[in-house]
């Protein structure tokens, strides 16, 4: 299968050289010319469990080299996901499928403007990934991923269920859903219980459990959130606030991607996690005032990067 990957940071990396792995014609599209040059000149190397293996893999930042592709990966940061879609959707043509397996909120409804809903696929991943430099990246977890249809026809269903046995033909272990929007607020529960506040303190994902006082941050944090998604009609998982805590320690070694941004004075993905919680309280008249501290110290952070 010809694959375009649209944001070859850690994760886009990660899963483009492990589809390429696979024997698929892959392209790894993004603006980091530093990153792209060194794919293309030396390969992409990847750590992991302590061993190192490079593979030698198409990199650009023009994306009409690509030409069409049969599957479009989305994996930009969720503030690019306006820009990035058109270049998803030319990149698609008329028959191609458009994933997103990005963090954050509102990603699928952004690609699925201006192209048919039922070719795009959304989903969740359990693999981490470190980007350490130009060229370089480390595997840092291994997890499922879980593909559904943003279109909750048939013919979306179909589709999902086809690319999941994809994945897991190619090595990545895949299962496909019915209810995607659940499974998205599944994973922003995890983001919102664990991402700001680590990225606020400096500590990783693991620490967080260290002390009862920030447990019950991540506790408020996420049980407002499941308050505005009952309030939406979504489902949710009973033992949510649990299942955060039993992330927490399953990545105990990991930074989360949040703070990773924070650690590079970048731009963070709160709009669309805990900001997103935030605007969807007001919508909707509720108060939350654990996600809307938390959001504010963020973006007051990243104002004051130097």
């Amino acid at each position: 299968m010809k694959i375009a990957v649209v944001g070859a940071g850690a994760m886009g990396s990660l899963f483009g050289a492990m589809l390429a792995e696979a024997g698929n014609k892959v392209w790894l599209y993004d603006v980091w010319a530093d990153h792209v040059q060194a794919v293309n000149k030396d390969g992409l190397t990847i750590e992991q469990g302590g061993k190192t293996r490079t593979l030698r893999m198409e990199a650009t930042t023009a994306p009409e080299q690509i030409g069409q592709a049969e599957l479009v990966l989305i994996f930009v940061k969720s503030t690019q996901t306006a820009a990035a879609a058109d270049s998803a959707r030319t990149l698609a043509g008329p028959d191609g499928i458009v994933l997103t397996l990005q963090n954050g909120m509102g990603n699928a409804n952004l690609l699925a403007e201006g192209m048919d809903a039922e070719r795009v696929l959304a989903g969740t991943t359990s693999h981490g990934a470190t980007m350490l430099g130009p060229g370089r990246i480390r595997h840092a977890g291994v997890g499922a991923t879980t593909i559904g249809a943003w279109a909750a026809t048939e013919p979306g269903r179909r589709r999902a269920g086809q690319i999941s046995d994809f994945f897991t033909r190619s090595g990545i272990e895949s299962k496909s859903v019915a209810d995607v929007r659940s499974l998205l607020w599944s994973k922003l529960l995890i983001n919102i219980g664990i991402n700001a506040i680590t990225a606020l303190t400096a500590i990783k994902n693991g620490q967080l459990l260290d002390l009862e006082i920030t447990r019950k941050l991540s506790r408020m944090a996420v049980e407002e959130a499941i308050q505005i998604a009952g309030k939406m009609n979504i489902t949710v998982r009973d033992d949510a606030v649990d299942h955060v805590y039993a992330v927490a320690e399953a990545t105990a070694a990991n930074r989360s991607s949040m703070g990773q941004d924070v650690d590079n004075q970048r731009q963070t993905e709160i709009e669309t996690i805990n900001g997103y919680i935030v605007r969807e309280a007001e919508r909707l008249g509720v108060p939350v005032p654990v996600n809307e501290t938390l959001t504010a110290l963020v973006q007051t952070m990243e104002y004051h990067y130097k």
